[in-house]
């Protein structure tokens, strides 16, 4: 079991309770009764009475104080195996409720905020009022005291994206259920489910050499951490690659010699743009598969070691698009396949405004992969001037029809729907749409252990 980075937090932080409120069926007029039996009690001398107005008095202090104390020290966790998968498959996760006093609680009650598109498969969601995408789990324990209840549930992940769950109300009281308490505490955690990955040659990509050839005999870009040796220093050299120890030997300056590099250099741009115009809406099926398009060509570059970028006008959470530096660290992918889980429908800025302005930050010599289902004049128009400036640009088009014009100097690769990537597999059931009459087909029961903390 992994713990989320909220669990890792201060628990004044973790368990920062959001709302509080206390419902009561008790009335002054209880105070009232109990009066009324003391006084007939004392005034006929029956001890009946006083009993009776005394258990009155002492329920409604032990109820009020039980109340009062019954959420403190009350814990709610999520675990789960891991929080980064891919679409169709299932989550592990387990709900730990830890009561750490010495006040049994007879109920507690929790309901839990969840993604539609993330139900567990052994529970049912309550419907949401407030949303379509998202229901609440509801559960209820008995703990005794300092005692750790847990109860498992597998999530399954139907749709790309990036998912928090929570947050979370508590409810309890006291045994009488005279008083209640009720919490919302901000318990969240995160889920991000990245998007398809397929191989090149399942998309309708050429098996050689799909984004040109890698390797030259000569080139124009050099590897300054590789040097072959030196030479004299000639006018057209700049001064940081004087060699100067090797110019104090020989008494005249010297130049380092650099090895070519063989080492590619990727960027995928993503437009998130499915029909020409941006009032016309959002075709979501193509958009998948353009995000799928451009996760499979990320994980192509990640297998053969090349140095790999993303950029996108896609904007999740704000009005900047989504943009990944070039690298090659072990978690550049991951990095990667993070932002394409997030990538909406929602952009701001067309694909070709966003090249003119980051081209200038993409290294010399890079390959820009440019993945779009809409190819209008405006963008062949900008690769075709990034390609004129030096640029080695591809074009992968998921429209119906391909680019009219041929591009020279631009490889374009245009693949159709009919793809193997996108034919239904044999016995493959579709998706969930993330409806709340989708993840409601049944209810088996939870698997429940108990345990001291």
């Amino acid at each position: 079991m992994t713990e989320s980075r909220f669990q890792r937090q201060d628990s004044a932080e973790k368990d920062r309770v959001l709302g509080l409120r206390t419902e009561s069926m008790f009335k002054d007029v209880w105070f009232w009764i109990a009066s009324i039996l003391a006084l007939i009690g004392l005034l006929t001398r029956e001890a009946g009475f006083l009993a009776l107005a005394a258990c009155l008095v002492t329920v409604i202090g032990v109820a009020w104080l039980w109340n009062r104390w019954a959420l403190k020290g009350l814990d709610y966790r999520r675990r789960f195996d891991r929080q980064r998968v891919f679409p169709g498959e299932v989550v592990k996760m387990t709900l730990e409720v830890t009561n750490r006093k010495l006040l049994p609680l007879s109920w507690v009650r929790f309901e839990d905020e969840f993604p539609t598109n993330l139900a567990p498969e052994n529970a049912r969601l309550s419907p949401s009022p407030y949303s379509e995408t998202s229901g609440y789990l509801r559960s209820a324990f008995s703990v005794r005291w300092y005692e750790r209840v847990r109860r498992s549930y597998q999530l399954r992940c139907r749709e790309r994206g990036h998912y928090f769950l929570g947050p979370v109300r508590a409810e309890s009281g006291d045994i009488f259920t005279l008083f209640t308490t009720v919490e919302e505490r901000l318990v969240r955690d995160p889920i991000i489910v990245y998007p398809r990955v397929w191989p090149l040659r399942e998309l309708g990509f050429p098996t050689r050499a799909p984004f040109g050839n890698v390797r030259t005999r000569h080139s124009l870009i050099k590897d300054p951490t590789r040097t072959l040796g030196i030479r004299d220093y000639r006018p057209e050299d700049g001064f940081r690659h004087v060699h100067w120890k090797a110019s104090a030997r020989r008494g005249e300056l010297q130049t380092r010699v650099y090895e070519p590099t063989t080492d590619m250099n990727l960027v995928v741009a993503l437009n998130v743009a499915t029909l020409p115009k941006i009032w016309m809406g959002v075709r979501p099926d193509l958009l998948e598969r353009a995000v799928t398009v451009a996760a499979s060509i990320a994980n192509y570059a990640a297998e053969h070691k090349w140095t790999l970028g993303l950029l996108s006008n896609g904007v999740p959470r704000s009005d900047q698009p989504i943009k990944v530096l070039p690298g090659r660290s072990p978690d550049q992918l991951t990095h990667v396949l993070e932002a394409l889980a997030a990538v909406s429908s929602f952009f701001t800025r067309p694909i070709e405004e966003i090249l003119r302005l980051e081209s200038p930050a993409i290294p010399l010599g890079a390959t820009l992969v440019v993945v779009s289902a809409v190819v209008k004049d405006t963008l062949l128009f900008t690769l075709t001037e990034l390609n004129k400036a030096g640029r080695r640009v591809v074009l992968v088009s998921l429209a119906d029809e391909p680019p009219a014009a041929e591009l020279e100097g631009i490889i374009v690769h245009h693949l159709p729907e009919d793809a193997p990537a996108f034919r239904p597999r044999r016995g493959e059931t579709p998706d969930a749409t993330g409806t709340l009459a989708a993840v409601q087909a049944g209810d088996p029961a939870p698997t429940v252990s108990k345990e001291a903390p």
